[in-house]
């Protein structure tokens, strides 16, 4: 894995900014979220996609924190 994607500030800098664009009216991934919980109905490829592209850093931030309580209790 590359460096800066285990920085636990770069990851929670990039959920702050990439996984919660645009903030008004509500967070774009958050939009998604609910669109999906909802049935999804009407969703396309690119609307797919972009839950993917808002959803990554939320993924790695809770990877990495899985990573390191795993790390602290092998010790």
């Amino acid at each position: 894995m590359l460096k800066i994607l285990k920085d636990l500030k770069i990851v929670i800098l990039l959920c702050l900014t990439l996984g919660l664009a645009p903030f008004f009216p509500e967070p774009h991934v958050w939009g998604k979220l609910k669109w999906v919980w909802g049935g999804a109905k009407g969703m396309q490829i690119q609307d797919w996609f972009d839950l993917v592209m808002h959803g990554f850093p939320f993924v790695l931030l809770i990877c990495l924190i899985i990573i390191k309580l795993f790390k602290k209790n092998a010790s």
